[in-house]
């Protein structure tokens, strides 16, 4: 799959296993999917993150505008 360029610009979130919900920070990141999820990759200050959730999340996150991708 190729990456692409998006923004966060609402509010996305993920868990990491059982944990609390975590609330990645508004600003550019890179998207990656496959069939079943979405890799979405970002930096803040020194450290990067990386995440995965699954496409039907992704998918309610770009609809409702809280992540829209670059042209």
């Amino acid at each position: 799959m190729s990456k692409k360029q998006a923004h966060i610009v609402g509010r996305v979130t993920y868990v990491e296993g059982d944990g609390p919900e975590i609330v990645i920070r508004p600003g550019p990141c890179e998207i990656e999917a496959t069939d079943l999820d979405v890799t979405i990759s970002w930096t803040d200050g020194d450290t990067r993150g990386s995440t995965a959730i699954p496409l039907t999340s992704f998918q309610q996150f770009e609809a409702s505008g809280a992540i829209v991708l670059s042209d």
